[in-house]
C-alpha cells in the first residue's frame, strides 16, 4: 500500500494495537497531527507539557500492560520528554516516543526548532531511530514497538524529519516485520535452573528477593511466582518496583527491602544464606554498602537482561530468561524432585524473622492535634482495602516512602511510582495515564507539594478530560526528604528545602475545575478521605500533616543493612568509602 509518512505513522500505531496517545503538537509533526485528525480509531490525549505526555504514557504501559506511545514536536519538544525518557529507562517501561525533526536537508544547520534528538537521548533510550527514507519509516515504528516491550522493555524514540512525513511510500505491515539481530533470551537454561533449586534444597536461611522484572515478565509469571514461594515456605521480600507481585497479605512477604524498606527484611537480606534474585538488579538503593551486603549468602540471579548479571554485585549463579519462564521451570524441577526444604532449620529462620518483626519498625509516636502523614496513610489504605479497583501513583520524596510502608498491594500493577530517577512531578501525569487506560477506576496520586508543583499544569488535563483522579497531598512545608537529609548528614543546615511561598491549593484545584479540600485534624481525615473517594470528578486534598516528622526506617547512604535507624533517638556510625564518619 502507499500511503504517505504521516498515514504510515497512523497506520503503524493502529496495526500495534495503540488506541491511546499522549502528546502535544508543534510545527514538525503537523503532518501527523493532521492524519491523526481525519481518523477515529486512534484517541489522543493533549497534555501541557512534553514531560507530562512521556510520564503519562508511563502510568498508562505500567497500569495495562500495553506500549505507551507519545508524539511530540521536535527542538523543545523532544528535550521536554528526556526526563520521562530516562525515567522509563531507568524503570524498564515500554515507551514509544514519536518526535518531530526539521526537514532532512536541514539537518545539522542550527534551523528553527532542531535539536540532535537522536544524539540527546541515545544514552536515556532502549533505543532510537532517525528516519530518511519513506520507504524506511513503516519497518522502523514496528521494529520500535518489537524493541520496546522485548527483553527488558525500555524507551524508544523514532525522529521523524518533516519531509519524510509528506512523502509517499510503500507501507508494509507488521507481520512482514521481523528485527534482524534483537533476539532477548527468554528460555532459561534448565541445568542451571537444576543448579538452583539444588541451592535452594539446601538452604537454612532462604530469602526470596523479588522486582518489578517479576511484573514486566506479566500476570502469569506473578501467578507463577506466588505459587513457587508458597510450595517453597521462603520468605520473599520486594523491592519499591516490586511491590504486588507478591501478595502484602501473604505471611510470607517480609514487606519492601532497601533504605526505607522494612526492619526485618532488610535483616534477612543481609543475614540469608541463599538469596533467589528474580527481576531485580541489586541497586544502591537496596544493596547499601556492598561489601557489607549479604556476606555469607550464596547469591542465585535470574533476569532477562544479561548485562544486569555480575553489574552490581557478584552473583554465584546466574540465570538468563524471562522471569516468568525460569520461576515456571524452577517450581516443575522442584515438583518433579519432590524437594522439601530442611523443615527444622526453615523453622529457626522464621523464627528469628518473627523477633525481627516484633521490632514493629513503622511504629510512631501518634498526635491527637496534628495529622501524622503515616497515619493518614493508614487510614487511606482503611478505605481502599479489598477494593480491586484502586490504582496507586507517587510523586518523590517523604510521601513516596511513606506510602510504599503503608499502603499494602495484592496484586501487580497497582503501583506506579519513580523508583530508579527519583522524578518529582511524574505522579500526577502517571495518574491520568492510569486513569486513561482504566476510566472507571479509582486512581489515586499521593504527593507531596513540593513535587506535585512539578507538573501541576496537568490537572487541565484531567479537567478537559473529565478524568476523576484524586491528589492525596502530604503537606508538610518542605522538601521533606531532603530537609530530613540535611537534618541527620548535614547538622540540620536546611539550605533552600523549605518553601516559603506555597499556593492555596483548594482555591488551586477549584480554579482548574476540580474539588479542593483542605485537611487540618486528625479527627477529619476518614471523612474527608471517604469524600474525595465518593467525588465523581478529579479532587485534590491538601493534608496538612507534621513538618518534623522523618520518614524510618532508614539506612543512611553508605550503610549497611544492619546499620538501620529505627527512629528519631537511634543514632548510627556511618563510614563513607574514603573512611569519613558521615553520622
Amino acid at each position: 500500500m502507499r500511503m504517505t509518512g504521516a498515514e504510515m505513522v497512523i497506520r503503524a500505531l493502529l496495526d500495534q494495537g495503540v488506541d491511546t496517545v499522549f502528546g502535544y503538537p508543534g510545527g514538525a509533526v503537523l503532518p501527523i497531527y493532521d492524519a491523526l485528525f481525519k481518523q477515529n480509531a486512534l484517541r489522543h490525549v493533549l497534555v501541557r507539557q512534553e514531560g507530562g505526555a512521556v510520564h503519562a504514557a508511563e502510568g498508562y504501559a505500567r497500569a495495562s500492560g500495553k506500549v505507551g506511545t507519545v508524539l511530540v514536536t521536535s527542538g523543545p519538544g523532544a528535550t521536554n520528554a528526556v526526563t520521562g525518557l530516562t525515567d522509563a529507562l531507568m524503570d524498564s517501561i515500554p515507551i514509544v516516543c514519536l518526535t518531530g525533526q526539521v526537514p532532512t536537508h536541514l539537518i545539522g544547520n542550527d534551523a528553527f526548532q532542531e535539536a540532535d534528538t537522536t544524539g540527546i537521548t541515545r544514552p536515556c533510550t532502549k533505543h532510537n531511530y532517525l528516519v530518511k527514507d519513506v520507504n524506511d519509516l513503516a519497518r522502523v515504528m514496528h521494529e520500535a514497538f518489537y524493541v520496546a516491550r522485548s527483553g527488558r522493555p525500555g524507551p524508544v524514540v523514532v525522529d521523524l524529519p518533516k519531509d519524510i512525513q509528506f512523502q509517499e511510500g510503500e507501507y508494509v505491515g507488521p507481520e512482514h516485520v521481523l528485527h534482524k539481530t534483537y533476539r532477548p533470551q527468554t528460555q532459561p537454561d534448565k541445568a542451571l535452573v537444576a543448579k538452583a533449586v539444588e541451592l535452594m534444597a539446601g538452604a537454612k536461611r532462604p530469602l526470596f528477593y523479588v522486582g518489578g522484572g517479576v511484573i514486566n515478565a506479566g500476570p502469569k509469571a506473578v501467578a507463577q511466582l506466588t505459587k513457587l514461594v508458597r510450595m517453597t515456605g521462603f520468605p520473599c521480600t520486594q523491592t519499591l518496583m516490586g511491590l504486588g507481585a507478591f501478595p502484602a497479605s501473604d505471611p510470607l512477604s517480609l514487606g519492601m527491602l532497601g533504605m526505607h524498606g522494612m526492619y526485618e527484611a532488610n535483616l534477612a537480606m543481609n543475614q540469608c544464606d541463599v538469596m533467589i534474585a528474580i527481576g531485580s538488579r541489586f541497586d544502591d538503593r537496596v544493596t547499601g554498602r556492598l561489601d557489607a551486603f549479604a556476606p555469607n549468602s550464596k547469591k542465585i540471579h535470574i533476569d532477562i537482561d544479561p548485562s544486569s548479571l555480575n553489574k552490581n554485585v557478584a552473583v554465584d549463579l546466574g540465570i538468563i530468561g524471562d522471569a516468568g519462564l525460569a520461576v515456571e521451570e524452577m517450581s516443575r524441577q522442584w515438583r518433579a524432585g519432590k524437594i522439601a526444604p530442611n523443615a527444622r532449620a526453615l523453622k529457626a529462620w522464621w523464627s528469628q524473622i518473627a523477633t525481627w518483626r516484633a521490632r514493629q519498625c513503622l511504629r510512631y509516636r501518634q498526635s491527637d492535634t496534628v495529622i501524622k502523614p503515616q497515619f493518614a496513610l493508614e487510614r487511606l489504605q482503611a478505605a481502599i482495602k479489598g477494593r480491586d479497583d484502586v490504582y496507586i501513583t507517587t510523586e518523590v520524596g517523604q510521601h513516596q516512602m511513606w506510602a510504599a510502608q503503608f499502603l499494602k498491594f495484592e496484586r501487580p500493577n497497582r503501583w506506579m511510582t519513580s523508583g530508579g530517577l527519583g522524578t518529582m512531578g511524574y505522579g500526577l501525569p502517571a495518574a491520568i495515564g492510569v486513569q486513561m487506560a482504566f476510566p472507571d477506576a479509582l486512581v489515586i496520586d499521593v504527593a507531596g507539594e513540593a513535587s506535585i508543583l512539578m507538573n501541576i499544569q496537568e490537572m487541565s488535563t484531567a479537567a478537559q478530560y473529565r478524568l476523576p483522579v484524586k491528589v492525596f497531598i502530604m503537606n508538610n512545608q518542605w522538601m521533606g526528604m531532603v530537609r530530613q537529609w540535611q537534618e541527620l548528614l548535614h547538622g540540620g543546615r536546611y539550605a533552600e528545602s523549605y518553601t516559603a511561598a506555597l499556593p492555596d491549593f483548594v482555591a488551586l484545584a477549584e480554579a482548574f475545575g476540580w474539588k479542593g479540600m483542605r485537611l487540618e485534624a486528625p479527627g477529619d481525615v476518614d471523612r474527608v478521605i471517604a469524600e474525595m473517594i465518593d467525588h465523581k470528578g478529579p479532587v485534590m486534598v491538601d493534608v496538612a500533616v507534621d513538618p518534623k516528622e522523618n520518614c524510618f526506617p532508614m539506612i543512611p547512604s553508605g550503610a549497611a543493612h544492619c546499620d538501620m535507624l529505627l527512629g528519631p533517638e537511634d543514632k548510627a556510625e556511618v563510614v563513607s568509602e574514603d573512611g569519613m564518619v558521615l553520622v
